[in-house]
């Protein structure tokens, strides 16, 4: 029996829901620093905000976050690492998880080297935090995936109807010629 951990919302990535409301901004940082930062610009903002907290902020996230007010902008893309092969989109908690799969790549562990091919492991891969789900920073994922002619999403929500769909939308329409291969979206349970 859960009382007081969040039982019945833990398996839950509502974004979705409030992507269809006119005005709103969504934020999902990914630790401490993020958190505070993207907090405070939420706070000020003068539209609604709805700042969503994964739960790994208060188990697993170790960060020393700086005592002064500073805001981080609403809207922002953060890239995280450069690269010319892929564009890797994520928000939230799935940020670790994608860095571990790249270094995974880059670097597998021996149980996994057979498994995996030399020329994926030279893969220049960008990794792009999103922040704010809504609005999303449209500019910096297009013009990567430009460059870069692939895009995978990785988020915790399902597979139907949510910010992942709304973003592989709009990459295709605008990137569509600059696409060599269909956008993918690696997803939670639906």
């Amino acid at each position: 029996m859960s009382v007081g951990h969040g039982g019945l919302y833990h398996s839950q990535s509502p974004e979705g829901f409030f992507m269809g409301a006119s005005g709103l901004k969504i934020v999902i940082p990914r630790s401490p620093i993020q958190a505070k930062g993207l907090l405070l610009s939420s706070i000020r903002d003068p539209n609604p905000v709805i700042f969503m907290e994964p739960k790994i902020l208060y188990r697993s996230a170790v960060e020393q976050v700086p005592i002064d007010d500073f805001e981080l902008p609403l809207g922002n893309a953060e890239v995280l690492t450069t690269g010319s092969d892929l564009t890797l989109l994520t928000w939230g908690t799935p940020v670790y998880h994608c860095e571990a799969a790249i270094h995974m790549l880059t670097s597998p562990p021996p149980s996994l080297e057979p498994l995996i091919p030399a020329s994926l492991r030279s893969a220049k891969i960008e990794l792009i935090d999103l922040r704010s789900v809504l609005p999303w920073d449209v500019e910096t994922v297009t013009e990567s995936v430009r460059r870069t002619g692939r895009l995978v999403i990785v988020h915790e929500a399902g597979l139907t109807a949510g910010v992942g769909a709304e973003i592989s939308a709009e990459v295709q329409k605008r990137c569509f010629l600059r696409l060599n291969a269909p956008v993918r979206r690696v997803t939670g349970w639906e």
